[in-house]
């Protein structure tokens, strides 16, 4: 059950679907590995909560949003189910974590479309807004897989969750791009932030 103590408020009828969604998740954890087995038992706060807490950064005027390496749907399905008012694409390269998305999304009667696809050839099928991931690569790799839809649209913003090393990663990322940043504290996570991009160009040379 989701707990109170997280600080990060969800309306009743999230609370139910992210339930059906955590149940769903330990039962299918036993045939895919679908998140690193020793979070299992913390994964209300390792990966619901972690999830949750980037809604705020999601403007109300993204109403298309791209999950890049979804998964077994962190942080883009949490999202999906607390703003209905979104379309959410969620792009993964494995069928059977794309199976367990499907699934999620009808028990949930939650509206996503799945992209079993690479993240490379997706950029002609999704024109987003706003682009979020979790635990998929470094800054510099980010950046280039999203490029395609910086050219489509210089517009778009991007939040991704990191871990302790960003600074170096925002640092690397640098030789080959320009971008404004800005990082915040992670409520769930003493060694996590979350850094929201925008004005994304790469640099001319390279």
């Amino acid at each position: 059950m989701w707990p109170d103590s997280f600080n990060i408020v969800v309306s009743r009828e999230t609370r139910e679907k992210l339930e059906i969604y955590h149940t769903l998740l330990l039962k299918w954890q036993k045939a895919i590995n679908l998140v690193s087995p020793k979070t299992l038992d913390e994964s209300w706060i390792r990966h619901f909560a972690d999830s949750a807490q980037i809604e705020p950064f999601v403007s109300r005027e993204s109403l298309t949003v791209a999950d890049i390496g979804s998964g077994a749907g962190f942080p883009g399905l949490v999202l999906a189910m607390m703003r209905p008012d979104i379309k959410m694409h969620m792009i993964e390269s494995d069928e059977r974590k794309c199976q367990f998305l499907r699934t999620v999304s009808r028990e949930t009667n939650v509206d996503i479309m799945v992209h079993n696809t690479r993240i490379e050839s997706c950029a002609n099928q999704v024109a987003p807004d706003f682009l979020t991931a979790r635990a998929l690569a470094d800054l510099q790799k980010l950046l280039n897989y999203i490029f395609p839809w910086v050219q489509g649209n210089p517009d778009l913003q991007c939040v991704f969750l990191k871990g302790a090393k960003l600074e170096q990663e925002i640092e690397s990322a640098r030789a080959g791009f320009d971008f404004s940043y800005e990082i915040f504290t992670s409520k769930t996570d003493s060694q996590g932030c979350i850094l929201k991009l925008s004005n994304i160009s790469k640099k001319s040379g390279v």
